[in-house]
């Protein structure tokens, strides 16, 4: 490993001391507990972009997951990071997530803040505010997972569980530290960076999502090959393909074409970001903590993976027809949020180690937990609507 990668020999710690595995190091432990975990389970059926049941083949929270984890390894042994430590926060990154992505997280948060008792005490036990993904991921690995007798959550280790909360506001910053001084809130407060493992694994869920988000919309018909003639960083690859393989057609063009756009991003991001370290001089990961982001695309690059984002926020995201599934995902989600508010006793008892949390995180923690599907029959269950065939 690089002098400036986290070593798992030298880690912070976890929240609740542990004799060490005789057989793996932290990092490799904490990668083997995501995946053990309820919550990176339920992840299989969790909206990408379609929901789980519009195709067999759409990605899922889960594949998404898998995808970033292997781009992460691939471009953290090219620069001498800890591969371990990028796995288990690139599978971990996204377990907070609600039913429906990030419509669910909208409307759950939505309903956070507009809720009628949104001036009562907090409970020092919860973060403060609506919802969001990163805090609830935190949340899960933290607190809401039940798997062993001496502690709630996971008890990762500190590196993982500061990969795996990539945004913070200052409030739940102030909050966190509160309750961990100089933990994983930190330096949200003081304006530091992540470790580089952490970074890698932030730009290893972008170029995995633009990739597949291209793959997905092909294979639902809502963007075609001809459309994408216009994002210059897909189409002069699609091009290179037709002029070696004059004579292949459809899917083997859209997956090579993928495949040679996913290498020159990881090419681009490992040859940038070393040279970015160089010009740093960091020899230490607390030398990365003080100095600004240094996992990187090349200027370049990074225009032309904005510009693929674009497209996609365009034609893909605000397609009409994944728009209508869109408000569809947000009234499931906020009928439950009133149902159980108002009877929440049609959710299961809190469990004998919840430490009295309001009724509004209780019911946010319920929901942020569904799978797609199980939100869908619940609503229909509470409400006798069918809004999803």
């Amino acid at each position: 490993m690089a002098p400036y990668a986290c070593d798992p020999a030298f880690s912070r710690g976890r929240r609740h001391a542990e004799p060490p595995a005789p057989t793996r190091n932290d990092f490799q432990r904490d990668r083997d507990r995501v995946i053990h975990s309820t919550a990176f389970r339920r992840l299989v059926y969790k909206t990408q972009v379609f929901l789980n049941h519009e195709g067999d083949l759409f990605r899922t929270r889960l594949t998404h997951s898998l995808e970033v984890a292997q781009l992460g390894r691939s471009m953290a042994r090219s620069l001498g990071l800890h591969e371990d430590l990028v796995e288990a926060i690139s599978l971990a990154h996204d377990l907070g997530h609600t039913p429906f992505g990030h419509a669910g997280q909208d409307a759950l948060n939505a309903c956070m803040h507009e809720d009628s008792d949104r001036a009562a005490p907090v409970s020092p036990h919860e973060p403060v505010g609506g919802f969001e993904h990163n805090m609830q991921s935190l949340r899960v690995v933290d607190e809401l997972e039940e798997r062993y007798p001496a502690f709630n959550g996971l008890n990762l280790c500190f590196e993982t569980r500061e990969g795996i909360l990539k945004h913070c506001s200052r409030a739940n910053a102030q909050w966190l530290e509160g309750r961990e001084p100089q933990g994983v809130g930190q330096r949200f407060l003081l304006g530091h960076s992540p470790s580089l493992e952490a970074q890698l694994a932030n730009l290893a869920d972008e170029i995995a999502y633009n990739a597949h988000d291209i793959d997905d919309g092909v294979r639902s018909g809502l963007l075609t090959l001809e459309q994408l003639e216009a994002v210059d960083l897909f189409d002069r690859h699609r091009r290179a393909v037709l002029r070696e393989h004059p004579s292949i057609k459809g899917r083997r063009v859209l997956f090579e074409a993928i495949r040679r756009m996913l290498s020159e991003q990881v090419y681009d991001v490992i040859d940038a970001t070393a040279a970015a370290i160089r010009q740093a001089g960091v020899g230490h990961v607390d030398e990365v903590r003080l100095a600004p982001p240094l996992v990187r695309f090349s200027p370049p690059m990074r225009e032309a993976s904005s510009a693929l984002k674009r497209f996609l926020m365009l034609n893909l995201y605000r397609h009409p027809q994944v728009m209508a599934t869109t408000q569809r995902a947000r009234q499931v989600v906020a009928d439950l949020y009133r149902v159980y508010h108002e009877a929440p006793e049609e959710m299961p008892p809190p469990s004998a180690a919840d430490p009295g949390y309001s009724l509004k995180r209780r019911v946010a923690d319920y929901i942020a937990g569904m799978t797609d599907r199980f939100a869908i029959r619940e609503h229909t269950r509470l409400t006798g609507m069918r809004l999803f065939d």
